[in-house]
């Protein structure tokens, strides 16, 4: 055996099974469904994915997407008014079969979630130790002091400075960073073997971005974790993820390996959110090229591909039935006319020549995005 494949210190022998076929997590056409007082919203509309040991999966996609759903739905947080279909398995064990008993000791300990905002994540009016702590007492049935010591061993794990003092304070008198610290703590205080971080570093500044973002990636290598990166910026993926999905209107749009995915992207919108981010690449004052239009209302979606009202690319096709998800050796894309095909430089080329899209998008407003 190699040191690479001694378990972690802090989790020995932990009696858990193999993973069948390597795969930490599969989901198969899961649909998520919200009753409201305007009519039924699909959040997320037949996803299926798989997530193999040890690796890290970013979910892409601007606000509305379905990204924060689709990772709420895998650990078991689902609204009151919502409704889920299709199949999840974490670990090998299928959710829907777990006993009550089972399921009270699952989620927490065998899959944990790092939320977006941490000052919304932890309770104003208890001491930092007391939240680390509760936690491991309830699932591990530890001790006062045993919870203790292994609160302070995760809080100098996640590196923060003078942890024995940090446990005495309340969330208000920490940083935004040391805050989402402490959260990150938290979700690793039962030994996850899968962790989901929605939007980990949305409420920090840049220089904090990146901190957390490394220590999020230290933490998985070393306690040899999978992880979903949730995040609307493609810049946070690359370097970050093993393989990214871009989610639009509660669907996989394109997946496949992040260098492949930057270097040979096949959907319309994957190109559209990579020409919409800052690159340092570029001169300085470069004009960022914000995606034309808006999202759908989900309530009334529309016919077709939901993307084709803000695509450059949109053919009559398009209109009219969604492209399913589909591609060769690992690369899997939803689009009938994809970037860089002959394809869709036919499409373009005649949408450029028409002046407007089959959906009734001005080319030429399209165009001042993309100069």
């Amino acid at each position: 055996m190699t040191a690479n494949d001694q378990p972690h210190r802090d989790r020995p022998d932990d009696g858990r099974p193999d993973l069948p076929n390597g795969m930490m997590l599969e989901v198969d056409d899961l649909t998520v469904d919200f009753d409201t007082p305007s009519g039924n919203l699909r959040a997320v509309d037949g996803v299926t994915l798989r997530l193999a040991e040890r690796e890290t999966l970013a979910i892409v996609g601007e606000s509305g997407s379905g990204k924060s759903v689709l990772s709420r739905t895998l650990i078991n947080l689902l609204a009151g008014n919502g409704r889920r279909s299709g199949s999840i398995r974490i670990g090998g064990r299928d959710i829907d079969q777990l006993s009550k008993a089972e399921r009270k000791h699952f989620f927490g300990v065998e899959v944990a979630m790092i939320f977006q905002d941490p000052m919304t994540s932890l309770n104003p009016v208890k001491r930092i130790g007391v939240q680390i702590t509760e936690a491991m007492r309830y699932h591990l049935d530890l001790s006062a002091s045993a919870a203790d010591k292994r609160a302070l061993r995760l809080l100098e794990l996640v590196h923060i400075p003078s942890p024995a003092e940090r446990m005495k304070q309340y969330p208000h008198e920490l940083s935004g960073g040391m805050r989402q610290r402490v959260v990150i703590a938290m979700a690793l205080a039962c030994e996850p073997r899968l962790l989901i971080a929605d939007e980990p570093t949305t409420a920090l500044d840049v220089t904090v971005q990146k901190t957390i973002l490394d220590l999020l990636d230290e933490l998985r290598q070393e306690r040899r974790m999978s992880m979903i990166l949730v995040t609307h910026d493609l810049g946070v993926a690359e370097g970050r993820a093993d393989r990214i999905a871009v989610m639009y209107a509660g669907r996989i749009r394109e997946i496949t390996t992040t260098d492949r995915l930057f270097a040979d992207m096949r959907h319309p919108y994957t190109e559209a959110l990579l020409n919409s981010i800052p690159r340092p690449d570029l001169p300085s004052h470069t004009r960022l090229h914000p995606i034309p239009g808006r999202p759908p209302n989900l309530l009334d979606p529309p016919k077709g591909c939901a993307f084709a009202p803000r695509c450059r690319y949109a053919q009559p096709d398009c209109l009219e039935s969604e492209p399913p998800l589909d591609g060769p050796h690992g690369h899997d894309w939803a689009c009938f006319h994809p970037v860089g095909t002959p394809e869709g430089a036919a499409a373009l080329a005649a949408n450029e020549e028409a002046g407007v899209t089959a959906a009734g998008l001005s080319m030429s407003e399209s165009e001042e995005e993309f100069v």
